[in-house]
Parts: structure tokens; sequence; C-alpha cells
């Protein structure tokens, strides 16, 4: 059955809703792909997935033609983008998160776009579930585990991340994340998630990268 206009624009209308869900979580929380993202890429995942149902209704005697590859390319190009969202510094890795959420919306474009509305909210839900909800339990496990959310505003010049991870080295402490928030003209902004260990505290930690020249602020995030 062909697709009315307003079938159409009752997918792509759900694309944008249920994208803008996620992607304004991942905008919130300064995430490198955000709410206009991951509206692009599910708002395209469906209308390749309507272009594909089209196809098949128009060629579905042909033998040559395979209307489910078009989905299938969207999901690799998909993962072609998320990669540029994961950034290694040393020991770790950051945006695999993002990375996840843009290609599973993707699916969701898809499903949108194929008609099934209710594999497409509850995958929402869940998706949204695991970012918010599933991400505050995990925030209350590293507290317990003696991880430290630390933010360090430096002065915009190179090596500065490179003194502050040897300062950091010579505590003994584990940098298990890095990200970079800002990067403006005068300063950089960094959020570390440390592990310290019981000979060091928060307080201690702070004193002395704030030691260091350049450093601006140091600020514990509890």
């Amino acid at each position: 059955m062909e697709l009315s206009n307003l079938e159409m624009f009752k997918r792509l209308l759900l694309a944008l809703l249920l994208s803008g869900l996620i992607g304004y979580e991942r905008e919130y929380t300064n995430k490198p792909a955000g709410f206009r993202t991951h509206i692009l890429v599910c708002t395209g995942a469906t209308i390749v997935m309507m272009i594909s149902i089209r196809m098949y209704e128009l060629y579905q005697l042909s033998p040559r033609l395979d209307p489910t590859r078009l989905g299938a390319q969207v999901i690799s190009g998909i993962g072609f983008l998320g990669v540029g969202t994961i950034i290694r510094e040393g020991d770790s890795v950051k945006g695999l998160t993002t990375a996840a959420s843009i290609w599973t919306i993707g699916c969701i474009g898809l499903s949108i776009g194929a008609g099934l509305y209710i594999l497409s909210l509850l995958s929402t839900f869940f998706v949204f579930l695991a970012l918010v909800v599933f991400n505050k339990a995990e925030l209350l496990y590293i507290s317990k585990k003696r991880f430290q959310h630390v933010v360090v505003i430096t002065v915009n010049e190179s090596g500065q991340l490179q003194k502050i991870s040897d300062k950091i080295n010579s505590l003994n402490i584990k940098v298990n994340n890095i990200e970079m928030i800002t990067s403006e003209k005068d300063n950089i902004k960094f959020d570390f998630l440390l592990k310290l260990p019981s000979s060091v505290s928060g307080e201690e930690f702070v004193q002395e990268i704030s030691a260091l020249e350049e450093v601006l602020s140091v600020k514990l995030l509890y």
C-alpha cells in the first residue's frame, strides 16, 4: 500500500520528537553529538526506510532489486559518523555512549520509517532510561568506589594537559576518563574522572593541581 502524504508526515514528525528527546539529553550533558545531530540521523534513516518501502512497491517483481540494502547502508554510514565522536586520551576512551546512541537512534529511525510505532516508542524509552536513570545509578556506584569528578580550568596553551597528567601520575591517582568540556581563546576546561587512593583526599588533590602554573581553578564535583 502506497504511503499517503499524511502518513509520511506522521513518521517524520515522530522521528523528530523521539530523536529530539535523546539528542536533548546528549546536548544537555555537553556531548559532542547532540540535539540536531540525533534529529538529522533519525530523520534521514526514516526517509531511507520509506524510500525502501516505495521501491519495493514499484519494483517488487524485479529479481535484481533488494530494498533492504538501503537500510543496511544507513547503519554502516552511521557507524562511521559515530566513530567521529570517540576520543582516546591515554588509557581512557570517551564518546562510546554517544556513538552508541547515534547508531541506536538510526535504528529507531528505520523502525519509524517501517511503521513500527510501538517498537520505536519502546526503544526510545529504554534508550532514554539507559542514558539518564542508569547514568545516575552508575555515578552513585562510582562515588562509593572513591571516584571523583574534577573540573580544571587552565590557560589555553599547549602542554597544559600533559602537566596536569604528570602531577596526577606522581600522586598515584588513576585517570578513568578525561573530557575537554570547552576550549576558548583564553582558557580550556577539562573534566577528569579520577580514582583517588586512600592516601590522597579530594582537597589535597585540589591543592596540588592549583599549585601548577597556568592553572586558573580546580573544582570538585560531588
